[in-house]
């Protein structure tokens, strides 16, 4: 029996600088734009408000408007929706993504690696866990923006040794400027090069209310470090089939986790 195939859904868009209730509206009208169906619909970092650090005013608590919203929307699609926005929990503050699925259970990430050059880390808490999500057959670890830059954080290793590979996917949701979008669009190659899995960015356009340009190249990563889409400047939505027996394939001929370092990562 073939494996099934992953229908990935990337959201590249403007976003209305700290307006929760036009983010949440523009972002449904674009939703309903994806065609045929899809598995997983990926949002920006801070979907919700762009690259705040105002966090007493625009955060949220768990199971309030952005996260009904996402609830709502992955109900009516029958897929999974995934991106962060910033939230309150017990008087702490986290860069939080939220993996929604049409069902109602979902898992949550918290960004581990804060940017400290926009005073991220004097905002928010930094996480302490790696999830890996299972949806229709496949293994997808989400991180956000900033994570990108540490591949310690992102290795794709598991201590079981019959099933050596921990994922599929490696997905990163970012606001990432348009002045480092060189790094955005190396290391995302780096990490599919790395991990023999597919690897998913989506950045965000347009320019935030701190006058920060970005011009997107959202962008699905094969294994062997091809593009399968790569979206410059423009608002888009687009959706990549990601193939399982291709990936199984590829690892089968050329299964350099074999020699991979043995490592953990210490608190």
């Amino acid at each position: 029996m073939q494996d099934q195939d992953l229908n990935v859904t990337l959201i590249q868009t403007r976003l209305h600088w700290q307006n929760i209730g036009a983010n949440l509206a523009m972002l449904e009208e674009k939703i309903w734009q994806i065609e045929g169906g899809t598995d997983l619909i990926v949002l920006p970092e801070m979907f919700n408000t762009g690259f705040s650090m105002e966090v007493e005013q625009l955060s949220e608590p768990m199971n309030l408007t952005t996260f009904k919203w996402m609830k709502q929307m992955a109900a009516q699609t029958k897929a999974v929706v995934t991106g962060s926005f910033i939230v309150r929990d017990k008087d702490q503050y986290y860069n939080r993504l939220i993996w929604m699925q049409p069902d109602g259970e979902f898992q949550v990430y918290d960004k581990r690696h804060l940017f400290r050059m926009a005073k991220e880390d004097e905002q928010f808490n930094s996480g302490q866990q790696r999830v890996v999500c299972e949806w229709k057959g496949w293994k997808v670890c989400p991180l956000i923006c900033y994570d990108l830059r540490f591949p310690v954080w992102s290795r794709n290793f598991s201590s079981d040794a019959a099933n050596p590979l921990e994922y599929d996917v490696l997905i990163y949701v970012a606001n990432w400027p348009a002045a480092r979008v060189n790094a955005w669009d190396t290391l995302l190659k780096a990490r599919a090069l790395e991990n023999l899995c597919f690897t998913v960015g989506v950045n965000r356009v347009g320019e935030d209310g701190n006058n920060i340009a970005y011009n997107g190249y959202s962008q699905v990563v094969d294994p062997k470090g091809n593009d399968l889409c790569n979206f410059q400047e423009v608002e888009v939505v687009h959706t990549v089939s990601l193939s399982k027996n291709y990936l199984t394939r590829f690892r089968e001929k050329f299964p350099t986790y074999l020699d991979a370092d043995k490592f953990k990562i210490m608190p």
